[in-house]
């Protein structure tokens, strides 16, 4: 005889709820909020006739994420400048021990791969994050949608054709990551074109995201000589009182950069045949509140 009250069991699941969300949205704040939508339906529902508070609840948080993003799209809101989505601080450890698991848990909340999910429908989303993300069944998925499960299948197929065409393959090898990341971080730092030049793949891409509210490209850069170049001249500008600060963010380790002790901004790279094929840069102060306290 289980003694847990509602709000256990809530909070026990309260990280898948918020994966759910997040991989839906992409945005820290509006998962947040779906969330504790959903808490709110919890709270207020009859517990004894629940058989499976965990499918009960991802099943809630996936219509409000649904609802949450046709508002968006619906909203039409024009963006200044390439978009990313807001980094997520993401940190398995010991909740996900397998290693194969890790890694497709890590993927589905990358940059890269959030960024192709932007461009589906708010059900080829869900779909898509309840199957390639957690694992669900076709039919658990069509009963969470009230959908037929051929009609999910079809979605599901659609979803990940499109994420496969869209999305870059790259490499995941932490270890590998990590050390270019760092390598990268200080050639950047002392304006080192030279030492960028043989880090960078020549067909290298930097995406920077400042929602028109901080200074970033306001297109995407393209070439090893242009990135390089740029990325020297920001560091001749210089950012006051200038630390670093790993973290493991979507998936990956990633740079906090603080001013002071204020996020300035965030940076990301990812890796192919030993170079580094896509460097992202998140400068829109919305963006950053959540890593305050990383």
């Amino acid at each position: 005889m289980t003694t847990d009250t509602p709000t256990d069991v809530f909070e026990e699941h309260r990280p898948v709820l918020m994966g759910v969300a997040y991989r839906m949205l992409g945005r820290v704040a509006d998962a947040e909020d779906v969330v504790q939508e959903a808490w709110l339906r919890w709270s207020g529902a009859d517990h004894r006739a629940v058989r499976e508070p965990r499918a009960y609840l991802v099943r809630v948080t996936t219509r409000l994420a649904i609802d949450r993003l046709r508002q968006i799209k619906a909203r039409g809101e024009t963006y200044v400048g390439p978009w990313l989505p807001e980094p997520y601080v993401t940190d398995f450890g010991d909740t996900v021990p397998d290693a194969a698991e890790r890694a497709v848990l890590a993927d589905s909340v990358s940059l890269a791969v959030l960024v192709v999910l932007e461009s589906l429908s708010p059900l080829e989303r869900a779909v898509f994050v309840l199957r390639e993300a957690f694992g669900y069944p076709y039919a658990d998925i069509a009963a969470m949608l009230d959908r037929g499960e051929p009609a999910v299948r079809q979605l599901a197929g659609r979803a990940r054709k499109h994420v496969d065409e869209g999305r870059p393959r790259y490499e995941v090898d932490p270890v590998q990551r990590r050390d270019l990341t760092e390598r990268f971080l200080a050639a950047a730092a002392e304006g080192d074109l030279e030492g960028l030049m043989e880090l960078l793949a020549p067909d290298v891409r930097l995406v920077g995201d400042s929602g028109g509210k901080a200074k970033a490209p306001l297109r995407i850069l393209e070439t090893a000589d242009n990135v390089g170049r740029f990325l020297v001249a920001v560091a001749g500008k210089g950012i006051p009182e200038i630390s670093f600060r790993f973290l493991e963010l979507n998936g990956g380790p990633a740079v906090l950069v603080l001013s002071g002790d204020k996020p300035d901004s965030v940076f990301q790279v990812d890796v192919s045949a030993g170079r580094i094929r896509s460097v992202y840069i998140v400068r829109n102060p919305d963006k950053l509140r959540s890593l305050a306290s990383a």
